[in-house]
């Protein structure tokens, strides 16, 4: 049973890890509390459900085009809110606040037209491979290996290319990187829609295996923002390790408790890194802003 229960959690860990990493990859780089992040999460869900049904239930066309529309969306989204308010130098808390109005707007366009019920995108039983007493089922090899890949990726991205370069060089100072002619408002426009992608993965993935309604979000995002703390703000590395270590911890939750305790106990890890390591485990100090 614990070892079923650790293979659970490394499969949610990089889940969690892909999510965390996809809204840190804005927030470490902007430091906006990107709580429209939850509503992005779960409109890629809906646009692969509707595209899954336009196209005959073929996965790819409807994959490609969720891709391309939440990305378009989280532009869309810089260009119409938070980039109007940063070039009028309004504080981070004004921000945070469209975000959360976005957020809300999103979610509850989204039960307008599809309703509150959870919907199902494959129905029946997953195919599983049984291991003696262990059993995983394909979409869960699938959340795992095509999470741990795009974290693989993303993560040798940043450090490889010239964009990541210019990613990390705003990171580390906004000022200077502008002194050196780096475009970050055009380069924030690219950020906000490669976290989106990022964050469509786990949200497909999840919703092909067991649904989705409105409000699947923010639980996301809670975990997400906890695993970048605990990994370390502003390392691009940080919420991968501490989406893996949630995730076990999570599994070992339901272990010994129920699953009623798992956002209990991640609301508890998110308070004792805040009051004895803020820096999180990679002891990344954060910048002032």
């Amino acid at each position: 049973m614990l070892l079923q229960l650790l293979i659970n959690g490394l499969v949610k860990g990089a889940l969690i890890a892909l999510a965390g990493l996809a809204f840190a990859l804005y927030y470490n780089t902007t430091r906006i509390f990107h709580i429209a992040f939850a509503g992005l999460y779960t409109l890629a869900g809906y646009f692969f459900l509707s595209f899954f049904l336009l196209f005959n239930k073929e996965w790819l066309p409807a994959f490609i085009l969720t891709a391309a529309a939440i990305m378009l969306a989280g532009a869309l989204l810089e260009l119409a809110v938070y980039q109007p308010l940063s070039r009028r130098h309004s504080s981070l808390n004004i921000i945070l606040i469209a975000s959360i109005g976005m957020m809300i707007i999103i979610i509850n366009l989204i039960a307008m037209f599809y309703g509150n019920e959870v919907k199902i995108i494959f129905s029946g039983i997953a195919e599983s491979i049984e291991i003696g007493d262990l059993i995983i089922t394909f979409p869960q090899v699938w959340q795992f290996t095509i999470s741990l890949l795009a974290i693989v990726a993303t993560l040798i991205f940043l450090k490889a290319t010239k964009w990541g370069k210019m990613i990390r060089a705003i990171r580390d100072d906004e000022s200077l990187a502008m002194a050196l002619g780096i475009n970050i408002w055009k380069n924030r426009v690219t950020l906000i829609a490669a976290s989106a992608f990022l964050a469509a993965l786990p949200a497909v993935l999840v919703s092909v295996d067991v649904g989705m309604d409105p409000y699947v979000g923010m639980p996301v995002l809670l975990s997400a923002v906890v695993a970048l703390i605990v990994g370390g703000v502003g390392r691009f590395e940080g919420p991968v390790l501490g989406g893996f270590l949630l995730g076990i911890l999570q599994a070992l939750v339901v272990w010994k408790f129920s699953t009623r305790w798992v956002e209990a106990i991640t609301f508890a890890v998110l308070i004792v890194f805040l009051i004895f390591r803020p820096q999180g485990i990679l002891g990344e100090q954060k910048r002032e802003v």
